[in-house]
């Protein structure tokens, strides 16, 4: 019976899990940010690449 009462006051294991929870909403979160900025990226690189194929097109 006082081992059930240890188990119940002990917190180690309620706070790993919380750390855990944290890590992996940061971690979803920085997911979104970089999906979201490597669209953005994409977006920019193709920009660029039609322009240049434009102005050397345009050259020839």
């Amino acid at each position: 019976m006082t081992f059930f009462k240890n188990l119940v006051r002990d917190e180690q294991g309620a706070t790993a899990i919380e750390y855990g929870l944290i890590a992996a909403l940061i971690a979803v979160a920085a997911i979104t940010a970089m999906q979201s900025l490597g669209e953005e990226l994409s977006t920019t690189f193709n920009n660029v690449s039609t322009e240049l194929t434009e102005a050397n097109t345009a050259n020839a």
